[in-house]
């Protein structure tokens, strides 16, 4: 018997009570045996094996070498892990069977009413019986004889229902089956884009780990450079400051004497004046002639011997870039072929 929903009046329990036993796939009210899932769901036993089935095509009857299966629950997706058994391991709900029993038991006992079955358009007495097969429409028996439908096929109702019932069962198991597909690309891309993240931030820290040491071996050479300039000037300065003290020496002493030959020329008395003056000239001929004091050189301070040129390194940084292996170019090849298949 075809139990049907709007046998009860509508927002009646009743109503609400077959809404709840109604399995997911095939959209009828449970049939024994009813199996309960993990995650306490519950489905036909043959809907059940129909998904499983779906999901697992290389899985065969029980006592096959494969071992068990898995699928997802079509109504809150949970992963149900089966063992060799498949379907036939899983536990049987008694409770709802007897549920459903009583369901049936109670729907029997009510009279139909008219109305509750569909009714032909044209024939407003005539219920709706027989299918054409011509027109693919449900139809009445007033129809095929008299009606529209009298030069068409015809079948029983029951007939076509039960074979377009389980081709769309068919298709259900199909949807689930591609879902559960579906499903595992978008856990595999989810893991590769996990992947691709840590494996770009290792990248990272090998790229920084690789410019630190190269910024410590530019950093440890311009120490060393900067050492041999500071050498330099300070070998430079001191023989600058060393040349400096011999002048001012030179400078006080010459200075000293201008101050006595002024002295001495000043002198009135021609006595006094003759006792010291050879001497005096002699002295100061000989400070003339002698005492040459060195001297430095023409650009001796320049330091451009200690330019350094950084064009080549310059460039050689600017033209930094990462290696392209072909292994790399025949991987998204392949990746590009995957995705288009």
């Amino acid at each position: 018997m075809d139990f049907q929903a709007g046998i009860l009046q509508d927002g009646s329990p009743m109503e609400s009570l077959e809404k709840q036993l109604i399995c997911p796939i095939c959209l009828e009210m449970f049939s024994k045996p009813v199996v309960i899932l993990p995650c306490q769901h519950n489905l036909c036993r043959k809907c059940a094996n129909d998904v499983f089935q779906a999901a697992n095509p290389y899985w065969q009857s029980r006592g096959s070498l494969i071992s068990g299966g898995r699928f997802r629950c079509p109504s809150c997706r949970h992963e149900v892990l089966l063992d060799r058994h498949g379907v036939y391991g899983l536990q049987r709900n008694l409770l709802v069977e007897n549920i459903i029993d009583i369901y049936k038991q109670e729907c029997s006992s009510r009279p139909l009413k008219k109305g509750e079955h569909p009714m032909c358009k044209e024939h407003e007495d005539e219920r709706i019986n027989i299918y054409c097969v011509t027109c693919e429409v449900p139809t009445c028996s007033m129809c095929k004889v008299f009606g529209a439908h009298k030069d068409c096929e015809v079948a029983p109702l029951q007939t076509i229902f039960q074979g377009q019932k389980t081709e769309l069962n068919n298709c259900i198991s199909m949807l689930v089956a591609g879902n559960d597909r579906i499903q595992t690309i978008i856990s595999q891309l989810e893991d590769s884009c996990q992947s691709t993240e840590e494996n770009s931030e290792a990248a990272k820290r090998e790229l920084c780990a690789r410019f630190d040491a190269l910024a410590a071996l530019l950093e440890e050479k311009k120490s060393e450079l900067l050492q041999r300039i500071s050498h330099e000037q300070g070998d430079k300065t001191a023989f600058i400051q060393s040349l400096i003290c011999q002048y001012k020496e030179q400078l006080e002493k010459s200075s000293r004497l201008v101050e006595t030959a002024i002295q001495a020329a000043e002198e009135t008395g021609g006595a006094a004046f003759l006792m010291n003056a050879k001497q005096l000239i002699k002295t100061i001929v000989e400070a003339s002639k002698g005492g040459r004091l060195e001297k430095i050189e023409q650009g001796y301070e320049s330091m451009d011997a200690f330019s350094v040129s950084l064009d080549h390194l310059t460039e050689a940084v600017r033209a930094l870039d990462f290696d392209t292996a072909e292994e790399d170019e025949e991987y998204f090849d392949g990746e590009e072929e995957e995705v288009e298949e």
